[in-house]
């Protein structure tokens, strides 16, 4: 008697698939709580610039083997935040002032001009809904948690870019965002979340005259002004 054809699902190789997606699954989630781990200490100052540091002792450090660190190490160095140094480990990367000007610089090409059409042609109740956004990244100030507001902030600045619906632009200027992140610029973080409830309130308000400095504070010098 012929066997019986298995059911859809079942056999060997589905046995065999479940098991490899789910580690699958499993590690891509431990790296990216790892990528978040370093960022963090890059942030507090945990991880100084100029210094080496290898995978499987950052590995230890975090109570994981050295791949998922050495995954999350890649990814910041196609950042900009640490260096591959062959058969040693990572480097974190030292920015002097003029790649932070360049930064600084890019960004404001991208973001200030945005802003500042949207702050011409959005309705000023479109402004208020981004007031919780801007209240969360305040709180996050008030903590000094340097890597928590480097989070908020760019929540802050997604969600103003959102509003003019390109999503390919809000993908590149948070990118460039997280770089110009690293190192910290000693930035008070109080002060910072401040501008952008100033910033709401001009806008929410129609006031668009009031709105200008703020937007050149924050995001940048306008092209041409």
């Amino acid at each position: 008697m012929a066997d019986a054809p298995e059911p859809a699902g079942s056999g060997p190789l589905y046995a065999a698939a479940a098991p490899l997606a789910h580690r699958e699954i499993r590690r891509h989630s431990v790296r990216e709580q790892i990528l978040q781990a370093l960022r963090g200490a890059l942030l507090d100052g945990d991880l100084a610039p100029g210094e080496v540091y290898s995978a499987p002792a950052l590995g230890l450090r975090f109570g994981v083997s050295a791949t998922p660190v050495r995954e999350a190490m890649q990814q910041l160095a196609s950042e900009g935040a640490v260096e591959v140094v062959p058969n040693r480990g990572f480097r974190i990367a030292v920015r002097g002032p003029r790649e932070r000007a360049e930064l600084a610089e890019v960004r404001a090409l991208i973001e200030a001009p945005v802003v500042l059409r949207l702050a011409r042609t959005l309705p000023a109740d479109r402004w208020a809904g981004l007031r919780p956004v801007a209240d969360a990244a305040a709180v996050v100030a008030a903590t000094g948690d340097r890597a928590g507001y480097a989070e908020a902030d760019r929540a802050f600045h997604r969600a103003v870019l959102s509003l003019g619906g390109n999503d390919q632009l809000v993908a590149v200027a948070d990118d460039l965002h997280r770089r110009s992140q690293w190192p910290p610029a000693g930035t008070c973080l109080i002060a910072d979340a401040a501008q952008h409830i100033r910033l709401l309130g001009a806008l929410a308000s129609g006031d668009v005259p009031a709105a200008l400095p703020l937007i050149e504070a924050h995001f940048g010098a306008l092209p041409g002004a």
